[in-house]
């Protein structure tokens, strides 16, 4: 009988490195490239990234190595996760990023990276070996064992190897085949939970997948054949570390753990930060651009001239207020002007007469801000 860990997860041995600091929210999530050389029906990646040559480091696109760090230092991460897309796209860049985190961070921040085996060759891992990343997930194709034998391409460096795949019902024989090859290959079996994605590559929906309830994404039974395959591994006495990753921890646990984990590390000394991770705070908008109908995307236009207004204030806001430096913050990402709930309640009237929109919000402490709540004082 296989039972479910701490993390909300099944496993039969030690989980992977990469996972354990992931469950703990420790690691940065780096997507290198939105580029891939597949298709996948599954692909859970954003309309905001499929396709594209963008980077993201969490929620916050980045354009240089140094973006890449300073994100990592925002949430004092201990390693990262490289993703896309597929990283093996862009080399380069992908060997430059763990390059410079290893030399910034050192040796012991730790690297791992998912990719699949269709441009993997010596020269790309060697490259990747010698950058110093530490463990490497490939993703293999149940429609096809022609790229299966790469595998052993892995296996000439020193590093932790493993396969991760998604569990899709009605793939029992082809998964069952998959373990068969992998089990003497490679360190490690990562089985995931097979999710729905609200965006237009997953075909799941269309093809007759369902849900397994009204307030999940997971796919019914998916969860079901990982524990039945982590069975069969068990069975064929299989020397093999497999995990059945399940959407729960990803969302109550993985996610979670990095949200707190940025609230912890990057909240200002003003903000009020909740047992989830979520900041309250006070905002000070102008009417031109406020949260309302269309705010998010009102947010990818150029606003600079409101960002020129907004600096205008900024000083005139400190003074009539009184506050002190770190009790007032210009936020240029998301322009507007934050201080403390509490200033905004106490002091709502000077706030309209100088011709700002006060408000007090919850929201996410990532790069985003996603607001949870906005409640305008008037």
């Amino acid at each position: 009988m296989v039972n479910i860990n701490k993390f909300y997860s099944y496993n039969n041995k030690s989980l992977p490195k990469g996972c354990k600091m992931c469950v703990k929210g420790e690691k940065l999530v780096l997507f290198v490239t939105g580029l891939c050389p597949r298709k996948c029906y599954f692909c859970p990646v954003s309309d905001e990234k499929s396709g594209k040559d963008v980077a993201f480091a969490n929620e916050r696109r980045v354009f240089s190595s140094e973006d890449v760090i300073k994100e990592a230092e925002l949430m004092k991460a201990k390693g990262v996760g490289i993703t896309g897309g597929d990283p093996l796209v862009k080399i380069d860049r992908t060997v430059r990023f763990i390059t410079k985190l290893k030399k910034h961070f050192g040796k012991q921040f730790h690297a791992h990276l998912y990719t699949s085996l269709r441009l993997v060759n010596d020269d790309l891992l060697q490259k990747l070996y010698m950058a110093g990343l530490d463990e490497i997930r490939f993703h293999l194709d149940l429609e096809s064992e022609s790229f299966w034998n790469k595998l052993a391409v892995a296996r000439k460096f020193p590093w932790q190897v493993g396969v991760e795949v998604p569990l899709i019902p009605g793939k029992e024989k082809e998964m069952k085949k998959l373990i068969n090859h992998v089990h003497d290959k490679v360190d490690f079996l990562n089985l995931n939970e097979l999710e729905v994605a609200d965006n237009s590559c997953s075909k799941l929906l269309e093809m007759g997948f369902k849900v397994k309830d009204e307030m999940s994404y997971a796919v019914k039974d998916s969860l079901e054949l990982g524990l039945k395959l982590m069975e069969y591994a068990e069975e064929k006495e299989y020397d093999l570390a497999v995990h059945v990753c399940t959407a729960k921890l990803k969302d109550a646990t993985q996610l979670s753990e990095r949200i707190k984990r940025e609230a912890k590390y990057s909240h200002k000394d003003f903000d009020i930060v909740d047992k989830e991770g979520m900041l309250t705070r006070g905002a000070l908008y102008l009417d031109s651009l406020k949260p309302g109908a269309g705010y998010r995307e009102s947010l990818k236009e150029d606003h600079s001239a409101v960002i020129s207004e907004l600096k205008e204030l900024f000083g005139s806001v400190q003074k009539k207020l009184k506050l002190k430096d770190n009790e007032i913050f210009l936020d240029e990402a998301k322009p507007r002007i934050l201080v403390s709930k509490k200033t905004v309640k106490k002091n709502k009237t000077q706030i309209i007469n100088l011709g700002l929109v006060p408000a007090i919000v919850v929201e996410y402490p990532t790069a985003d801000q996603l607001e949870m709540e906005v409640d305008f004082v008037n």
